[in-house]
């Protein structure tokens, strides 16, 4: 147990933020600092808060003391590396503070095409009354959602679709109860999952495992009616091949948060395709997310403080 801890905190806190750490330890010496900035105070600094995708593995190296890195997102494939594998140093993650925003985020993108938002928002900038053919505008009740990556966010993608009245499917290494999910698909299983899915959310964690997993056989096991919705890592997909799927309208649409490349190059086809919806990685934000990640960094502080297991503690090969 360390009575005051250093603690190194890549990202401005407010005051009231900084209370959520020091009701847990007092005496602890908080820091803030830029990612740029950060090589001096790492040095003596016992445990690092910065976010899953800061590239620390330059002043790695000069952590001496540093026995805890904690990630401000659920994603930490910036922090897991040669030396943060092999060393001792614990990793966690703010996983499970997603969940709300993303859920109504995904939400919204299912609405926006079932009712054609886009097409009408359209519409309304030329002055247009036109409503499409009766048949174009759908809903999504007793539509089928297919959730890749069944954690804290896909579980509350799951009750917010079942309070939809929506049939929910998901894929899941572990065969658990759940209560939100009508079937539970084992991964490989995924191409039959996908083939009976009106809609196809992705939550995975970006890892060796899941890097390239939805390309080309993927695509073609889904239904044309289908859309494909991404709000994990652009990693996951072959983009070229989602490109083609959608340009040769063996898909309905694709709504997109993440890409391969961020910010999505001015040169990408997707940028032009009809079908297609862009939001430029924003699913997660909250004005209340530092301080949820907060709260749950000062809920892991208690436990490493306490010596207990850290409640977000990440496996660093596994990189979840």
């Amino acid at each position: 147990m360390i009575a005051a801890p250093k603690i190194l905190i890549l990202n401005p806190i407010s005051d009231r933020q900084k209370s959520f750490i020091t009701r847990v330890a007092p005496a602890a010496d908080i820091i803030t600092a830029e990612l740029r900035d950060a090589a001096g105070p790492m040095v003596n600094s016992d445990i690092l808060v910065a976010w899953g995708f800061n590239n620390i593995r330059p002043f790695y190296g000069q952590a001496k003391s540093l026995r805890w890195i904690h990630a401000l997102t659920a994603g930490v494939e910036a922090l897991i590396f040669p030396e943060t594998q092999q060393d001792p140093v614990l990793i966690s993650n703010s996983k499970g503070i997603h969940g709300v925003p993303m859920a109504e985020h995904v939400l919204g993108l299912m609405l926006s095409f079932t009712r054609r938002l886009p097409q009408l928002y359209r519409q309304q900038l030329q002055h247009q009354w036109k409503r499409p053919p009766l048949g174009e505008l759908q809903e999504i009740n007793g539509k089928t959602m297919a959730i890749v990556g069944l954690g804290a966010i896909g579980h509350e993608i799951a009750k917010k679709a079942k309070a939809m009245d929506m049939r929910v499917i998901a894929a899941k290494r572990e065969m658990t109860q759940e209560p939100f999910v009508d079937r539970l698909y084992r991964p490989e299983q995924l191409l039959e999952m996908l083939s009976e899915a009106d809609f196809v959310v992705v939550t995975l964690p970006l890892t060796d495992a899941t890097q390239n997993l939805f390309g080309r056989e993927q695509f073609a096991a889904m239904k044309p009616t289908a859309f494909f919705i991404n709000v994990s890592r652009g990693g996951v997909v072959q983009e070229d091949q989602l490109i083609a799927a959608l340009q040769e309208n063996r898909l309905a649409g694709a709504g997109l948060d993440v890409f391969v490349e961020e910010p999505l190059p001015e040169t990408s086809p997707l940028w032009d395709l009809p079908n297609v919806l862009i939001t430029p990685h924003l699913a997660a934000i909250s004005p209340v997310y530092l301080d949820r990640a907060l709260q749950l960094f000062a809920e892991n502080l208690a436990a490493f403080m306490a010596g207990r297991p850290l409640p977000t503690l990440i496996d660093k090969q596994r990189g979840y």
